[in-house]
C-alpha cells in the first residue's frame, strides 16, 4: 500500500500528467488526481498523489513543500483521512405555528 499525499496551491492549469511528473523525479508515482469542480470542470487548485512506498512519500513532501509550480506556492504533505460530512440541506420549514392561526 502507498502512501497519500496532499497538494495544495496548484496553478488551476496543472494536469495530472504534470502532477506525476513532478513527484516521480522522488519515487514511484501510484497515481495522481487533481481536484475539479463537479459543475464546471476547473480545478480547484489541489490535488492528491500516491507514492509507493512511505519512504518515497516522505522524501517527495520533504523536497517540494513551499516550491514554486506555475507561480504559485505549493503546500505538500501527508493526506489526512476525509472527514465526515454531516447534515447537508435543511428541512424546508412551513407548517403552522404553534398558537397562531393561518391568515388565509
Amino acid at each position: 500500500m502507498g502512501s497519500k499525499i496532499y497538494v495544495g496551491g496548484l496553478p488551476y492549469s496543472a494536469t495530472e500528467q504534470q502532477l506525476t511528473e513532478l513527484f516521480a523525479a522522488h519515487g514511484t508515482v501510484e497515481s495522481a488526481r487533481v481536484i475539479t469542480d463537479k459543475f464546471t470542470g476547473q480545478s480547484r487548485g489541489f490535488g492528491f498523489v500516491e507514492m509507493a512506498s512511505a519512504e518515497e512519500a516522505k522524501r517527495a513532501i520533504e523536497a517540494l513543500n513551499a516550491t514554486q509550480m506555475g507561480g504559485r506556492t505549493l503546500t505538500v504533505n501527508e493526506a489526512r483521512p476525509q472527514e465526515p460530512r454531516t447534515g447537508g440541506g435543511g428541512g424546508g420549514g412551513g407548517g403552522r405555528r404553534e398558537g397562531k392561526r393561518d391568515r388565509w
